[in-house]
């Protein structure tokens, strides 16, 4: 007997094409699902589970030396060694100084080109153009420019030969100086788009009441792009704390680099060897920017109600 739904589809019952839609669901979910256990999920706990062990992935390659379960020792280390604080208040003082300057630069960028004016198109994507590069090859770049002997920074600022990248004094600096370069246009882009989505009858209305500029900017432009603002700070505190391309591009991760979280934890893991005290500070580093994020996600849920 021939099925007669094999000649028309549309005899096809409800169930029979539910069936089809779910097996194609799965066969497009699945590989997905599979791909970020594999990639993300599994190397969360199984870092998470070697924080709590002496371990070190090199003996391990070499001599076949197993996880050795030490509790939270790595932890305890690593919050009672005063080097680590050192990295800890060497990263907070980054993160300050760089996100601080992004936030100004990237506000005030946007400010001037919420306006209308010949050229602002061409104006507006040579100012992104630094977000598109790759950081690597931004602190490549940038040591040709910090360069002691030739380079253009010196020059243009009249310092001589200052070794901003291998100066331990100056290279911190050095580093703020990229980052608020390379992702301030993100800051203005937000902005642009809270300034963009504010009503032009508030501005209409306080010129009727003969509000000062201030006024207007501080009880109307302000409010209303502050939520934008604040979600550009989360996303560039978080990118702070995890710094390292730019960093090691400019001084090379040598025993003259800055102190920060990331470098520090560069050499515990791939130096030393340390892989259960290393992932113990990545944790260390998660929680912290856990707390700050929540702390800054509390003060949004503010701003938007």
């Amino acid at each position: 007997m021939i099925n007669k739904s094999i000649l028309n589809p549309s005899l096809e019952t409800p169930i029979q094409r539910g069936l089809r839609d779910v097996t194609i669901k799965r066969l497009f979910i699945l590989p997905t699902i599979i791909l970020l256990i594999l990639i993300n999920i599994f190397p969360l706990f199984y870092s998470l589970f070697l924080s709590f062990n002496d371990y070190s992935a090199l003996k391990s390659l070499q001599w076949g030396v197993n996880p050795k379960w030490v509790g939270g020792k790595n932890y305890l280390d690593v919050l009672t060694d005063p080097n680590w604080w050192e990295s800890f208040v060497t990263t907070a003082k980054y993160v300050i100084l760089a996100v601080s300057g992004e936030m100004i630069v990237g506000f005030l960028l946007a400010l001037l080109l919420n306006r209308e004016f010949k050229g602002k198109g061409i104006i507006t994507t040579l100012i992104l153009i630094p977000m598109m590069m790759s950081p690597v090859i931004v602190g490549l770049f940038w040591t040709l420019i910090y360069n002691a002997n030739w380079g253009i920074f010196n020059y243009l600022l009249g310092l001589g030969q200052t070794n901003w990248t291998g100066d331990p004094k100056l290279n911190l600096y050095a580093i703020v100086i990229v980052d608020v370069w390379q992702w301030s246009p993100f800051v203005m882009l937000l902005s642009l788009a809270g300034l963009s989505a504010i009503p032009k009858y508030l501005y209409e209305a306080a010129e009727i009441d003969r509000a000062s500029a201030w006024f207007k900017f501080w009880k109307i432009t302000f409010p209303l792009v502050s939520p934008l603002l604040l979600i550009a700070l989360i996303f560039r505190t978080m990118e702070a704390f995890k710094i390292f391309d730019i960093a090691m591009g400019i001084t090379g991760g040598g025993s003259s680099a800055p102190m920060l979280l990331s470098i520090e934890l560069y050499k515990l893991s791939f130096v030393r060897w340390y892989t259960g005290r290393s992932c113990a500070v990545a944790y260390i580093m998660l929680i912290l920017i856990i707390a700050i994020s929540s702390i800054y996600i509390k003060y949004l849920n503010k701003a938007r109600a």
